[in-house]
């Protein structure tokens, strides 16, 4: 069991579709949702969805709070907060969110739609330290 694995195993809120995982069907969750496998229909969920190196999310759409994107995504998203597409990244469809960042090296095709937070955003303020633990989380795995 690597690092993040025990990570996760402890953290009760976070669930991890492995990445022999294949799911068909409508998904509604509310907290955090790791997916490493395949993921194919709609998403329904007031939590995160973190879509990790490998995984593949086709969905005919996607509804969460924030969505951060190492893998590949296809579909329309809508999230209250956030979309992360990080380096490396496939994102096909159109997206509505309140904060967007793509990074250097993604492959995003669609059209975005940023949304009122409700309050004044910064969009950069992302905390390095969050990015940095983003990454490592995914170079422990490979």
């Amino acid at each position: 069991m690597n690092k993040q694995e025990r990570k996760n195993r402890d953290n009760p809120d976070v669930v991890v579709f492995g990445k022999a995982t294949r799911f068909n069907g409508v998904l509604k969750f509310e907290t955090t949702l790791l997916i490493q496998g395949k993921f194919k229909g709609t998403i329904e969920a007031t939590g995160t969805l973190i879509v990790d190196k490998d995984a593949v999310v086709e969905a005919d759409s996607i509804t969460v709070s924030s969505l951060t994107v190492f893998g590949t995504v296809s579909g329309a998203i809508f999230a209250d907060d956030k979309v992360d597409m990080m380096s490396g990244s496939v994102v096909r469809g159109n997206l509505k969110a309140a904060r967007l960042r793509i990074a250097d090296g993604v492959i995003f095709e669609g059209r975005c739609n940023m949304t009122s937070a409700g309050k004044e955003v910064e969009i950069f303020s992302r905390p390095i330290e969050e990015i940095k633990a983003d990454f490592q989380r995914v170079s422990e795995r490979n």
